[in-house]
Formats: C-alpha cells, structure tokens, sequence
C-alpha cells in the first residue's frame, strides 16, 4: 500500500474501474480515456482523473491511460496480486450461491472452507468443499490462513458468528445477515442488506409512478384545455 491513505469513497470507486477496465480489455482496448472511464463507471471525468492521482496515474495527454497499467495499478492497490482465503459461515441457500460463484477466484479471493451448525448441513459438499462444523473455525482460519470472513447466517446467530471470527483471527468481514454487528476497532467490517437495497429500490420505483401519474394528468388537463379552446 502506498505511504498516503485514499479516501473511502475514493476506495468505494476503484472495484467499479478496475471491472470496466477489465471489461475494455477484453473488447481489445489498449489505451482509455477519462471520459471513456467515466461513462462506464458512472461517474464524471474530473472524478476519476482524481481517483487515479491517488494511484500515481495521470494519463498521457492526447493518449490517456494505458488500459493494462491500471487494471495492474488498481488490482495492487486494492490488494488483488494475491488470492485472499476466505471462509463462509452458514451454508444455506446464500453461503451455497456464494461458495459456487465461480467469480471470486477471477476477481482474487478464494473460498477455502465453509461452516454451519445444522447436523444435516455439515458433512456435505458445497463447490467441491466439505461443510465443516463451526466450534472447528480457530482451526481452519489457522489451517487455511484465512483473511476474509463471510455470514450468511440468520440475523439472530450473526453476532456470535462474529466474535468467532473475531476469536479465530479474522479481520475483515462481509456481513450478509440482516443485522447490525459489533466488532473491535481492528476488524472491519462490510455489510450487504438485500432487503434494504430492494426497498431504496422501491422507493424509486414509487417516485417514477407518482412522477407519471403527475405527467398523464398535465397532458389530460392540456387536451381538455386545447378541445375546449375555440
């Protein structure tokens, strides 16, 4: 990592570079520009110009950036020369989807072990691991060297999931449970909360239908307007 910390957001932004950079490559590009980088990602040209000034990458003017310099200057700073282990606990419908994505290894992770309670659960294969029991994650996250935790388990078990992590070693988090976990200082922790995304999701949704109905009662009243008109 470099001596000069990069903002969250900034850090929050170089996941979505690096997949439209990939994504440029493939297609055959060699170079890109901020603007091009900019549309893919979402965002505007003078953002990203930023986000890149903290990687130490400014563009060459009239060529712009080369495209597999920065996919290797964003998957170093964001730490994706190496596959990170990580471990999921809870292999329900969720930590089974996850433990079969094929994804993970192309993006540098690495899933190398899950674990559950349930007598029925532990035992079986799930993408070519066995589910093992969790009282055996202090030794797996020493066996395995795992670096990254992911609970996918109820809400009301996330809690005590965590601290078994916290226990074993783990410090980084990815938090699928619908609840709030408390962690020490050192670890961090991620959420994703599906539902809540889903209800922003509705929320916008609603906006776009009352924004219509304003819409169609305004073109109504205009053509009762223009057919009353002498």
């Amino acid at each position: 990592m470099r001596g000069r910390s990069i903002p969250e957001a900034t850090v929050g932004r170089l996941p979505v570079y690096l997949r439209a950079l990939v994504e440029m490559a493939e297609r055959g590009a060699t170079t890109t520009s901020s603007e091009s980088l900019a549309e893919a990602a979402g965002v505007n040209s003078a953002k990203v110009r930023k986000d890149l000034s903290y990687l130490g990458s400014y563009g060459t003017r009239g060529v712009g950036y080369d495209v597999a310099y920065l996919i290797h200057q964003v998957r170093r700073e964001l730490g994706l020369t190496q596959h990170w282990p990580v471990v999921i606990a809870g292999a329900g419908n969720l930590g089974h989807a996850l433990a079969k994505y094929k994804g993970f290894t192309e993006r540098g992770f690495r899933i190398v072990a899950l674990v559950d309670t349930v007598a029925g659960t532990v035992g079986q294969r799930i993408g070519g691991l066995p589910v093992e029991d969790i009282e055996s994650l202090d030794k797996i996250a020493r066996r395995e060297d795992v670096a990254i935790g992911l609970i996918c388990t109820p809400a009301a078990a996330a809690q005590e999931v965590a601290d078994r992590m916290v226990a074993a070693g783990i410090r980084s988090i990815l938090n699928f449970a619908p609840a709030v976990i408390s962690v020490p200082e050192h670890v961090s922790v991620r959420k994703v909360d599906l539902s809540l995304e889903l209800q922003i999701l509705a929320y916008y949704e609603q906006r776009k239908a009352v924004l219509a109905e304003v819409k169609d009662g305004r073109a109504t009243r205009d053509l009762a307007g223009a057919a009353a008109a002498p």
